[in-house]
């Protein structure tokens, strides 16, 4: 294999597959980036048998072929040669990969790449296509409510439920839950699935046109495929039930609240300051008036606390929450205005953006001594 590529390019492509590396690999190939060469094409694959990537880039192919290389060395050599070109040249008789840019010449040991498990893209029970823009909003404002923890993995991953032409997102951490829904033209089939949060923020990732571009997504029940401009992602779904999210929104609320987005969001985060040292981060919100009444108290620190004007429409109410499930939602809100809905002060609350009717965030209190 012989190929001249773009360094740029070769380096951001390796950036994208290298999240699919594993770190502790089950056989040392799966350390390694695949890489094949042919009709100006260079592929690069990397998988940890979890998730798939894989990027092409335009090159210049000499010499078609295929190689594989430790995927940590490879990725830092190219990103700190000094040109803007890169050549890539294998000798087969010696194993080894030369690689050059300007006066900077590294050689590496070749894998054997006859051993990397190359994905290839999979026929599914389910496949429609998707504006990037609105795949972006249907991950943006639900992944970041899934959970860290491994014991429960269906808490790890967004529930995709595809029925006839509504897509819905959700996501919990049995704490939260974050709803939306997109609703297209035509029926696109139906399909219940559990995506897991790391292919989905990986995809949020590399979502970046300024054009709403098509993503393909293709749907078995095991397994799930992204593919847009010259990335192909792929993923294993998780396995489980997810929990019946529905009966968990209030079906009405006694107060509504009204409240700029950014002013509501800075204070949280102001006030937050005092409590983020506790174990459960607490902050005490006061809804009375036209204003919230946000506060934090350490006892080891000292207190905090911040008003907030508001539209506030029925009963003046004090709640306590987990202050960073605040933050994490208004972070994720686009529109100027948000609507907070309230029950008790023990009864879950629910954000919405004031202006999106397919997006709901549910949040549970917290109790606290008074």
């Amino acid at each position: 294999m012989k190929i001249t590529c773009q360094k740029n390019e070769l380096a951001n492509a390796l950036q994208i597959v290298s999240k699919a590396v594993a770190n502790k690999p089950q056989t040392p190939i799966l350390s390694g980036i695949y890489l094949k060469a042919a009709n100006g094409i260079l592929e690069l694959q990397a998988t940890n048998y979890e998730i798939g990537l894989v990027a092409r880039i335009e090159a210049e192919v000499t010499e078609e072929g295929e190689i594989a290389l430790a995927g940590r060395y490879f990725q830092e050599v190219v990103r700190k040669l000094p040109g803007d070109t890169v050549k890539l040249s294998f000798n087969r008789d010696a194993n080894i990969v030369l690689i050059e840019s300007n006066q900077a010449k590294f050689t590496l040991l070749s894998m054997n790449a006859a051993e990397f498990p190359t994905i290839k893209p999979f026929e599914g029970n389910l496949s429609f296509s998707i504006k990037d823009n609105i795949l972006r909003g249907l991950i943006k404002k639900t992944v970041f409510a899934c959970s860290s923890d491994e014991s429960r993995p269906v808490f790890t991953g967004c529930s995709l439920e595809v029925t006839e032409n509504k897509v819905t997102m959700a996501a919990t951490n049995t704490h939260r839950l974050a709803v939306k829904a997109e609703t297209f033209d035509q029926s696109i089939g139906n399909i219940k699935i559990i995506i897991p949060a790391r292919i989905l923020q990986e995809l949020l990732h590399n979502m970046v046109s300024d054009i709403p571009t098509d993503v393909k997504v293709t749907c078995s029940y095991n397994q799930i495929s992204f593919s847009f401009d010259n990335l192909y992602m792929m993923s294993r779904l998780i396995e489980g039930q997810f929990p019946n999210y529905r009966g968990v929104i209030p079906p009405k609320f006694a107060t509504h609240v009204l409240v700029n987005t950014a002013e509501f969001s800075a204070a949280v985060d102001r006030v937050s300051l005092i409590s983020r040292s506790g174990e459960y981060n607490i902050i005490k919100l006061e809804f009375d008036g036209q204003q919230i009444h946000i506060t934090s108290n350490n006892p080891e620190i000292g207190n905090a606390e911040e008003y907030v004007p508001a539209e506030i429409d029925g009963p003046a109410l004090t709640i306590a929450f987990n202050a960073q499930y605040i933050i994490d939602v208004l972070k994720n809100i686009d529109g100027q205005q948000c609507r907070i809905s309230l029950n008790q002060p023990l009864s879950p609350a629910s954000i919405q953006e004031a202006e999106d009717e397919a997006f709901i965030y549910i949040v549970t209190p917290v109790r606290t001594a008074h």
